[in-house]
């Protein structure tokens, strides 16, 4: 079984590395300190409930997403989107040699 502060920490930091923003974003979001965000995820401090709510607002998720165990969806629909737009940039881009390499012959 997983320990709650664990979990906790670990989704509040990949859901913030998705973001993009920083442990300093995330505290202005917040209106906490980066030092208590840092405790957060280093399993030192655990939020209150109202604290839980403003991190999950800040993080654009509900709160019991803050314990999920499941995958997170949007980490799997941005892997594969940049699959998808990797696939198609070298489709387009083998399509373009052959295009170019056709008119290359007819000079």
């Amino acid at each position: 079984m997983t320990c709650l502060r664990t979990l906790l920490a670990q989704n509040i930091k990949k859901r913030r590395k998705f973001l993009g923003i920083s442990q300093a974003r995330l505290a202005e979001r917040v209106a906490t300190s980066t030092n208590y965000i840092a405790q957060i995820e280093q399993k030192n401090r655990f939020p209150t409930p109202e604290m839980l709510e403003r991190i999950a607002a800040a993080l654009e998720i509900d709160s019991p997403q803050l314990f999920s165990t499941e995958n997170n969806y949007d980490e799997t629909i941005k892997r594969f989107q940049e699959s998808f737009l990797s696939d198609i940039g070298a489709a387009v881009s083998k399509a373009a040699y052959a295009k170019l390499t056709e008119l290359k012959k007819r000079d």
